[in-house]
């Protein structure tokens, strides 16, 4: 770790990740935990990229940080205790209202 420092960081949607890593794996030896980690994703059912990138900037024009808006679309609540869940860590909590609409802004989107 000698001189190796982490410049920036950006959260992104596991669909992302499980698309670079199914990338990665057709030319290359996956190692354990990246085969681990595609496993896992496998499983998961998820947005498509382009839905998962829609919802994330609606979220986001609901004023919600990026990385809560990524976690929403990773964890895919289905009722308000599912995702209060999601924002008890939080400093702004939304009212019911806004998460009313949250997850009506999910149910407008198919999971693949």
């Amino acid at each position: 770790m000698i001189g190796k420092k982490i410049i920036a960081t950006k959260p992104i949607q596991s669909v992302k990740v499980k698309e670079v890593l199914d990338e990665y794996s057709q030319g290359n030896e996956l190692t354990y935990e990246q085969n681990i980690a595609l496993n896992h994703l496998s499983r998961l059912q998820h947005f498509s990229v382009e839905d998962s990138e829609k919802i994330i900037e609606e979220l986001e024009a609901m004023d919600i940080k990026t990385k809560v808006a990524v976690r929403i679309v990773d964890l895919m609540p289905t009722d308000l205790s599912d995702l209060r869940l999601i924002f008890a860590k939080e400093i702004k909590q939304p009212s019911k209202e806004e998460m009313e609409k949250i997850l009506e802004i999910l149910g407008q989107y198919d999971i693949e």
